[in-house]
């Protein structure tokens, strides 16, 4: 997904702080039933300083020893963006029901929940 944001809003940093407890950066072979490449995490970085601040970001995670498992989701810098075919964008918001069926099928929340504890979805709400 690519995030379009108003860094007088939200800055970047808090942007990766979201992402890390909105996923399992430690599972390498996808998230939650959607396996395969396509479905692994990466936090993309289109400046130096960008990169800093997701490096400064893992390495605290790391520090912090939340997570009992390695972190596997890798730091990269942003290539060509592809969206996805329009019947995926913002899929939670056009088919709430399916969406909502989905995240418990795949036990997406939970995973969430049992990785990070109270800090699960810190910063936003769950959809």
């Amino acid at each position: 997904m690519k995030i379009t944001f108003d860094p007088k809003k939200v800055s970047y940093a808090q942007l990766v702080e979201i992402l890390w407890r909105s996923v399992d950066p430690t599972d390498d072979g996808g998230q939650f039933c959607d396996r395969g490449m396509s479905y692994k995490t990466a936090i993309f970085v289109t400046s130096a300083e960008q990169k800093k601040q997701a490096e400064t970001s893992k390495s605290k995670l790391l520090k912090a020893g939340t997570l009992k498992q390695p972190i596997v989701t890798p730091i990269l810098d942003a290539k060509t963006f592809y969206p996805a075919e329009g019947y995926h964008q913002n899929y939670y918001k056009t088919n709430p029901v399916r969406y909502k069926y989905y995240r418990l099928r795949c036990g997406r929340d939970q995973r969430i929940k049992k990785l990070w504890g109270e800090q699960a979805f810190q910063g936003i709400s769950p959809h």
